[in-house]
């Protein structure tokens, strides 16, 4: 993580009471979730819907691997029809 982002989720940790190590983003979880913000503000056509979906992943991902969320998001990406220009 870069420093911005560090010091960001050490102000998170100490407000959550968790260790910061609780919150770190390992490369595939940070790729997919900028993955998921690119889809969803294609998808949508809205940039803002990109935090709130990943927000709504993060939930999700408490039962399900973040990797396999945003693969089955992916996977949707895909087949969705492309939109006439």
């Amino acid at each position: 993580m870069d420093e911005w982002l560090t010091e960001a989720r050490d102000r998170l940790a100490k407000a959550a009471v968790l260790p910061g190590s609780e919150l770190d983003l390992d490369d595939s979880d940070a790729s997919a979730l900028l993955d998921l913000a690119r889809i969803a503000a294609h998808e949508s056509g809205e940039r803002t819907n990109a935090p709130l979906l990943c927000n709504l992943v993060r939930r999700a991902s408490r039962e399900t691997a973040l990797v396999a969320l945003a693969d089955a998001l992916r996977r949707e990406d895909r087949s969705s029809p492309a939109e006439a220009s």
